[in-house]
């Protein structure tokens, strides 16, 4: 059965998609069977794995309006073991139009009940935003990886997610889990990264990746060639740092 991972934070730009990416990359290399659902309108996910979104026949979208199974939406990628489900712009109308649903926040745990069996390792890209497909994601969920950017006000609204967990543990997902906090884009060259490194240790102690994650230009390119930065430069700073992470997820999810 499928180990579900949500990576999640409502500020933008922190890195979030790149993580789930590339997170999912080298699990895969790791030989396991991995699965990226791609959970975010903006389709980042998708692209930077090299699906051509014009050409979705399904994804998200159809999922989460029921117009397919989740089986039915499931792209095989370049990299064995690895495969996603894409999304497209139009999974923020299909969102609109869930608001009353019947069982809105349960309609992405029910759709991957189905395939769990068939991965090791499930990834939800989700939105940068407290709303019902991130809700869906927290609920599906057995993990939060939860990236933080190294940079000024990156805990900013970081305690409002941590509380928006703790409701869902309290009310439908009990056995959520905080996997770990992920500094990202740290420059060691500044002082502004360590010192906020040192406040995401402060705060969240244990639960603070010993993995960080570079600002690398090699990380930045790679999405443009619809690849995973492992794939794109295996050599670079970035690619080890995300293979390192990989290493640190199996492990923590290993226990």
């Amino acid at each position: 059965m499928a180990i579900v991972i949500c990576v999640t934070n409502q500020k933008g730009g922190v890195g979030k998609t790149t993580t789930a990416v590339n997170l999912g990359y080298y699990l895969a290399k790791d030989r396991r069977r991995t699965l990226i659902v791609d959970f975010d309108p903006q389709g980042n996910a998708s692209s930077g794995l090299g699906v051509d979104k014009s050409e979705i026949e399904a994804g998200m979208v159809e999922v989460m309006t029921g117009k397919v199974g989740m089986e039915g939406a499931i792209v095989a990628t370049r990299t064995k073991n690895l495969d996603i489900v894409p999304t497209t712009p139009e999974l923020a109308n299909a969102e609109v139009e869930l608001v009353n649903a019947r069982g809105k926040f349960m309609i992405l745990k029910h759709a991957l009940a189905t395939i769990a069996p068939d991965y090791d390792y499930i990834i939800i890209d989700s939105p940068p935003s407290l709303s019902l497909l991130t809700v869906n994601g927290m609920i599906a969920a057995d993990y939060l990886l939860l990236p933080v950017q190294t940079e000024f006000y990156a805990l900013e609204g970081v305690a409002q997610l941590l509380e928006s967990m703790k409701l869902v543990r309290k009310a439908m997902n009990p056995n959520l889990q905080l996997l770990g906090v992920l500094a990202t884009m740290y420059d060691k060259r500044t002082s502004l990264s360590a010192q906020v490194l040192a406040e995401i240790k402060k705060y969240f102690k244990d639960k603070t990746f010993t993995t960080t994650i570079p600002r690398n230009v090699r990380i930045a390119e790679a999405p443009s060639h619809g690849a995973a930065v492992g794939e794109y430069d295996k050599f670079s700073k970035g690619a080890k740092a995300y293979k390192e992470l990989a290493r640190e997820v199996v492990k923590r999810t290993s226990k």
